[in-house]
């Protein structure tokens, strides 16, 4: 429970078969080739993951599987376990403490639109459960309609024990310079790529990467040349992996990562509806972007 919330993490797609079952198989290879490329952390159960399409016993077993191959390595788990219901977050997150996970990451809820005070008191209620075991809040406007003020996340910090990051998917490189001016303790994260190096260098502690689902060990080595200082390699990384970061979200995520990596041969090509794949117009822009990229070198 102690590990530390910074470094390199993965938002972890959840891959389905034909039959549009979870693939345990090829969700289990996809883990152990995370373990192997060297990253931090991985995030199974967020938005990624599409775990609001998933049933309870689907969102456990994942969690599950994920603490036991990440046991013993390098990689810990922060398991997503948010929800629109606090009861549903309390219930997951406590799941994932007694499986072991090093973590949990809580979005904030969505389609309920709750006040300021309705965030403060969900937040506090799932931290207060699992304390001690660390918190990392999400604040994603663009799904979820509400956005977690700097005001409610300094007062959830300093309130609570175990609150100790915060995966940051508004935009604003601003927020990032004024949370870690207020409340410096907080583990501020990127959730978004194309940000990642904006956000390391005003002070962010690591990423949440839909990226580096292709390429975990080359975000790993950005982040960690940041994080040690060398910004001009760090910068370099960023800039190559760059492109990926604007092309896997020409439609909502994770519908363009799971197309490139079924090109890839790591995964079918299934979503859980109401997700589906790609146009036809955006899949060949992707598969012309990955002939680029994979062929033509």
């Amino acid at each position: 429970m102690g590990a530390r919330i910074e470094g390199s993490m993965t938002a972890l797609v959840t891959p389905f078969t034909k039959d549009g079952e979870v693939d345990w198989q090829k969700y289990r290879s996809l883990i152990d080739r995370q373990i192997k490329g060297g990253i931090n952390w991985i995030v199974p159960m967020g938005t990624t993951g599409e775990s609001s399409t998933l049933s309870h016993q689907e969102h456990m077993e994942a969690i599950k599987i994920a603490v036991e191959m990440c046991r013993h390595t390098h990689t810990h788990v922060l398991a997503g376990t948010g929800s629109n219901s606090t009861r549903e977050a309390v219930e997951l997150s406590l799941f994932a403490k007694r499986a072991g996970a090093h973590g949990v990451l809580l979005v904030t809820p969505y389609y309920n639109k709750p006040t300021q005070r309705g965030l403060y008191l969900h937040f506090r209620a799932v931290a207060e459960a699992v304390n001690p075991l660390p918190v990392v809040l999400y604040d994603i406007p663009g799904r979820s309609c509400v956005q977690l003020e700097v005001d409610t996340i300094e007062k959830l910090v300093k309130e609570t024990d175990n609150i100790r990051g915060l995966k940051e998917a508004t935009g604003k490189i601003d927020r990032v310079v004024e949370l870690r001016r207020r409340v410096p303790e907080l583990a501020v994260l990127s959730g978004d790529d194309a940000l990642n190096f904006q956000i390391l260098a005003s002070g962010g502690k690591g990423v949440i990467s839909v990226v580096s689902n292709l390429f975990p060990r080359k975000v790993t080595e950005m982040v960690d040349y940041c994080l040690h200082g060398d910004w001009k390699r760090g910068l370099e990384l960023h800039t190559d992996l760059y492109p990926w970061s604007k092309i896997l979200f020409i439609e909502t995520n994770p519908i363009p990562v799971k197309y490139v990596m079924a090109k890839m041969g790591l995964l079918e090509l299934k979503y859980r509806l109401p997700l589906c794949e790609p146009s036809p117009e955006n899949q060949k822009i992707l598969d012309r972007f990955v002939k680029a990229q994979f062929c033509d070198r």
